[in-house]
């Protein structure tokens, strides 16, 4: 399963601590996240919560670049049965 998470979901597998671990050892739980490993905390073995890294928000400008032209009549006035019908006249 590790090289799965890795491969297809970028994360390393998945650790579970105890709450009592996860607040003991809170500073190395959360560079092993930083590194990529998702943990899961559990209480009385059964998990109750994940600590995951905050993904980078910024968008990526350009990424999609070439993958869509806009055609040159984009702004063109609709034909009236393409408009009747976008309208919901028919």
């Amino acid at each position: 399963m590790t090289l799965v998470n890795s491969l297809v979901y970028g994360r390393l597998v998945m650790r579970k601590v105890s709450v009592h671990e996860a607040k003991t050892h809170l500073s190395r739980l959360l560079r092993q996240v930083v590194l990529g490993e998702d943990v899961v905390i559990t209480r009385s073995g059964q998990p109750v919560a994940r600590l995951v890294a905050v993904e980078d928000e910024r968008p990526i400008f350009g990424v999609d670049e070439g993958r869509f032209v806009v055609p040159d009549d984009f702004d063109e006035p609709l034909d009236e049965e393409l408009l009747r019908a976008f309208e919901g006249r028919g």
